[in-house]
This record gives C-alpha cells, sequence and structure tokens, in this order.
C-alpha cells in the first residue's frame, strides 16, 4: 500500500534506496507546491519518546479519582452498577430529538453563474433534506441514542464518533507515524488551553506567526506564558527567520530566563487568521525539519483546511469549470482530498504534531465540537486535563454531528466539504469584485513583508479630480489601501496606506487608525481592527504594535449586504482620504 508521508533528506540517505521506493508524483496539485513523496513501507514507526515535552503541571495531573480503577469493570457484560452519581436517563425531558438534515450534494462543486447563495438569503423551501431521529433509547444496540449521550460522558470520543474520525485523520492526513491517536476536545479554542497547560511552565514563551489569532494569546498570557513572533510572507510564518531565531536565542534579552529556547510552536497554516496566508508543502516541510533539529512541538490549529479556496481571477476572466459528479462517492472523496495541500500530520514521522481540529467551521460553532489528533503520550497527558475542567463536550451537540456523521458517511461528509469550499470561493469572490467595482485595482508584486512573494492590489478611487488636491497626493495615484487576496479561510487583510492621508506625519498611525474605523462603525460598517492580531497586541508595554490593518470577513453577511458594506467603505474612506466631491 502507498501513504503519503514526508521523508526528509538526511533520512533518504541513511536508508537508501533498497528500504524507500519512490513514485512519480501524481497529485493534482501543482508542482510550485512540492507535493509529497509517496513511499511504499511495510509500516510506519512508532512516535518517539517527547515526555520530557511535559509542564509541571501536567506531570502532576493524576486521573480523576471519580475515574481511576472503575473503567476496566463498568464495560463488563451484566456490572450493576451503583457506582456513579448519574441521573435516571427516564428523567431527562427529552423523547427524541428530530432533525431534517440537508443532503450532502447540497452545493455545487464548481462555482455556477448566477449562485443560488448570490440571493439575499437561502430560500428553505428550495433546500433538499432528509429526516433523521435520535431516539432515547437504542432499537437495536449500538444505535445513537440520548440515554448514553445525555449522561455524563468520557472524554475520549464515544463509541460512533471514534472510528468516524479515525477512518477520516487516516484517509485525509495519513499521519505519518503509527501509533496516532484521537481526543475530543470542545473546540480550538479548548483545544489550545488544553495543549497549553499541557506543554508550558510559567515564564516560557510559544513560537508563533507575527500575527495570530488574539484568543490563543489571551489564553497563556495570564499563566506568564509569552508569544514569540516569528517573521512571516506569503506563505506565513519563514523558516529561515525561524532557524535564525532559535540558533541565536538569548534567554536574558527575551526576558525568559526560565527557558533554554521556546520548545512549542502555535500555528495556523491554512488560511492564516488574519493574514489568509496558506503554507506551501515545502514550506511546511522547511518548517518541520527546523522543528525537528531544535525539539519544538508543533501545535496546528487548522480550523480553515477545508476552505482552500484556490487563487482568485478576476470577474470577467474567469470561464466556468467542469463540474465532477454531485453525488457523494469514494473516487469523488479521493478527487476532493487529493486537491488539499497536506497538514504536518502527513510529514510528521516523530508524533512532534498536535493537530486541532474543528466541526466550528464545517458544520456549526454552536456544536462546541473538535479533536486533537497526536501521540498516546500526549493524548493521556490532555484527557487528564480534560477530566477535571471541561470534562466531555455537550452531549445535545455530539448526538447531532453524530447523526449526521453517520447518515452521511465519510463520502457524504468529504462531498459535504468540496460543497462548502464552492460556497466560500463564490463569497470571496464576489466581495473582491465589489471592491473592483469600487476601487481602482493596481497589481504590483509584495517585495516584503507579509506578503512577499505575491501579487497584492494597491486600491485608490475611481473618481476623477481636478481642483483641490496637492501635487504630493493626487487623486488618482493615492494608494488608500491593499491586499492580497486569500486562496484560503473566510478573511480579507486590509493593509491601510495612512502615509497617504495628506496631513500625514510619522507617529500618527494609531489616531489615523482609529479614526477610520470608528467613522466607518459610525455609518454601519464593522470591520475588526487589526492591531488586535499583532501576536505583543496584549503584552504590557509591548512596542511591537502595528496600526493601519483591517481583518475583513466575507464569510457570513447576506452578498447584497456585503455589497453595500463595500459601497459605504468607499464612501468612508474617500472623504477620510479628503476626496470630497464624490
Amino acid at each position: 500500500m502507498f501513504i503519503r508521508v514526508y521523508i526528509p533528506s538526511y533520512l533518504v540517505t541513511l536508508f537508501g534506496r533498497q528500504v524507500l521506493k519512490f513514485k512519480s508524483c501524481h497529485t493534482t496539485k501543482s508542482c510550485d507546491h512540492c507535493c509529497p513523496l509517496i513511499m511504499s513501507v511495510e509500516k510506519r514507526t512508532q512516535s518517539i519518546d517527547l515526555s520530557h515535552h511535559l509542564s509541571q503541571l501536567s506531570k502532576a495531573m493524576v486521573i480523576s479519582p471519580l475515574q481511576g480503577g472503575l473503567e476496566k469493570y463498568k464495560s463488563q457484560p451484566g456490572m450493576l452498577s451503583l457506582a456513579g452519581g448519574w441521573p435516571s436517563p427516564a428523567y431527562f425531558p427529552v423523547s427524541d430529538i428530530s432533525l431534517n438534515v440537508l443532503v450532502p450534494e447540497s452545493f455545487a462543486l464548481s462555482p455556477t453563474e448566477p449562485s443560488t447563495s448570490l440571493s439575499s438569503s437561502h430560500n428553505a423551501t428550495e433546500e433538499k433534506t432528509e429526516a433523521v431521529i435520535i431516539s432515547k433509547y437504542p432499537a437495536v444496540k449500538g444505535d445513537i441514542n440520548l440515554a448514553m449521550l445525555l449522561q455524563y460522558g468520557q472524554v475520549v470520543a464515544q463509541a460512533q464518533l471514534q472510528p468516524f474520525l479515525k477512518q477520516f485523520i487516516s484517509e485525509v492526513h495519513c499521519p505519518a507515524f503509527r501509533d496516532w491517536t484521537i481526543l475530543i476536545n470542545t473546540g480550538s479554542t479548548d483545544g489550545w488551553s488544553r495543549a497549553v497547560m499541557t506543554l508550558c511552565n510559567p515564564g516560557e514563551g510559544v513560537l508563533c506567526e507575527e500575527w495570530t489569532y488574539p484568543s490563543a494569546m489571551a489564553s497563556m498570557i495570564p499563566f506568564n506564558i509569552k508569544p514569540v513572533p516569528v517573521a512571516m510572507d506569503g506563505l506565513g510564518m519563514k523558516s529561515d527567520d525561524l532557524e535564525n531565531l532559535l540558533s541565536q536565542w538569548d534567554s536574558v534579552s527575551r526576558q525568559m530566563p526560565r527557558q533554554d529556547k521556546p520548545h512549542v510552536m502555535y500555528v495556523v497554516p491554512v488560511g492564516q487568521n488574519p493574514s489568509g496566508s496558506t503554507m506551501s508543502v515545502a514550506r511546511k516541510k522547511q518548517i518541520y525539519d527546523v522543528c525537528v533539529k531544535y525539539d519544538v512541538i508543533i501545535v496546528e490549529d487548522d480550523p480553515y483546511y477545508f476552505l482552500q479556496l484556490g487563487t482568485y481571477t478576476f470577474k470577467d476572466d474567469r470561464s466556468p469549470g467542469a463540474t465532477p459528479s454531485g453525488k457523494p462517492s469514494a473516487d469523488e472523496s479521493k478527487r476532493y482530498v487529493s486537491t488539499l495541500i497536506p497538514s504536518f500530520l502527513n510529514f510528521d514521522y516523530e508524533g512532534r504534531v498536535i493537530r486541532l481540529d474543528t466541526f466550528s467551521k464545517t458544520i456549526a460553532p454552536g456544536s462546541r465540537l473538535g479533536w486533537f489528533t497526536c501521540n498516546p503520550v500526549f493524548a493521556e497527558r490532555l484527557e487528564r486535563q480534560g477530566e477535571t475542567s471541561t470534562y466531555s463536550p455537550c452531549g445535545f451537540g455530539q448526538a447531532v454531528i453524530k447523526k449526521i456523521l453517520t447518515h452521511w458517511t465519510y463520502d457524504g461528509y468529504i462531498r459535504w466539504l468540496g460543497g462548502l469550499r464552492t460556497e466560500y470561493q463564490q463569497r470571496r469572490d464576489f466581495f473582491i469584485d465589489c471592491l473592483a467595482e469600487e476601487f481602482h485595482l493596481h497589481a504590483a508584486p509584495a517585495v516584503a513583508g507579509v506578503w512577499e512573494g505575491c501579487i497584492m492590489y494597491q486600491a485608490s478611487s475611481k473618481v476623477k479630480r481636478t481642483t483641490g488636491m496637492t501635487e504630493k497626493h493626487p487623486a488618482q495615484d493615492r494608494t488608500m489601501f491593499s491586499f492580497v487576496p486569500p486562496v484560503a479561510g473566510m478573511f480579507l487583510w486590509m493593509k491601510l496606506h495612512l502615509d497617504q492621508y495628506p496631513s500625514f506625519a510619522p507617529g500618527d498611525e494609531d489616531t489615523l487608525d482609529t479614526k477610520l474605523w470608528t467613522k466607518l462603525a459610525e455609518n454601519g460598517v464593522l470591520f475588526m481592527p487589526g492591531w488586535k492580531f499583532a501576536a505583543n497586541a496584549m503584552i504590557k508595554d509591548s512596542d511591537s504594535t502595528d496600526y493601519g490593518h483591517f481583518r475583513v470577513s466575507f464569510s457570513n453577511v447576506d452578498f447584497a449586504d456585503l455589497k453595500k458594506a463595500v459601497t459605504i467603505f468607499g464612501r468612508v474612506i474617500r472623504e477620510f482620504f479628503r476626496e470630497e466631491n464624490l
């Protein structure tokens, strides 16, 4: 059997051709993304011992007093358990839950013109659904039932979900080590918080992108665990900067005297929040090799993995693509998975990746259900963390998610994910189309910063002026903002060119940033201020906060309102840059 795994060059040399037999790449990905190697192996290796990464808190955690010693007896047939303080399911005030579940092929696999999603709202009467029922008690052994799911549950995934998730990880991510395991959590925020407590001690630092998810930083800073930003380019975290940071680490200047070097990394590799960048396979390999060299654990937070949208094309240049088969099938599942950039798990031959997956972006965030994929030593410690904190996710959420997934089957869920990708691609395209109608967009290569290596679009006004403008800032030449169309995720990262403000002086960025954001909010449009995403934004006395950015979401608002928001934004930003005659 051929499995898709990554082997670094020094192991290829070590083992030689007699052990590793490489096949040519047959993936649909471009060679520019450096496809992972496909190799024939008898079996994958076990994860290495990484227990020295466990925090003092994690080492001190013991199995819950109410769980220890009971498990091997509770599962015995005929056991009459009077040990737990479990309420009787007869008193649960729910007899059953009826669901009308959308069919997996509800959305097209390639963009259509016009799309049904371009309307102001979906018409529920046009949705094709199938009715399913979750009963309180199982009709046959093994049925999903409320008596079990609404009871105190296990921290690990329960019976029907465990095999589904294992198949999903095996088929989609193909971990390169053998003894990987899964553990459910209440979503990626909970997952990351538990990972921090499991791996980090107070006074240590966590490697992260220079722009990153604020809540991830907020969850660790109160424990005196500090972000250690690594520079980014158009592919996300830069591997050479990571290498330089670790090789030249100075604990004293970093004010982290208790730590030789950071040993944990937090990264959002696909549809990075907020920048929208996506790591290529080559970049992931480089970063993984650096982490092996310096013994760093990678926490891969990947909520947007299945929203890999592809390259944006201007409206006039688009051609309708061929729509693959609309029904779920094994062939369609393989085709879809082959279009996805492999995750870090796919290269992880040592077991140093903790992957965070979630149903929040693919089914519903209110389900509060996600899962870890990692080596068994980390999983056992993460389980101990869960036993005395969040315990198990909500039974109602688990019941609904489990029923949907088992009803759809693996191929049905993959088909659903393919349709979601198309929907969000159309949303992104529509939003940027609106910007192209409202502004003049000039393409230019980005030579530095988070967009280095990308083509960025500089936005200036389409409105012509003949009087009232200074020679320094002619209307047609003034770039008001710039952006790079995201290739994944839900966000557009916008850089404001505040130095083009007519009376700009160095040091005005904070004031001007706030002034424009406030003016937009007063006119009914709310963007997320970009400074909140600076890795050190929450660190007191930090001088690294960078003003002059907005994160703009295109994921939720109806299309008519997206258009309206862009129109308002155009009017306000032109007024802001003092182009009064609009």
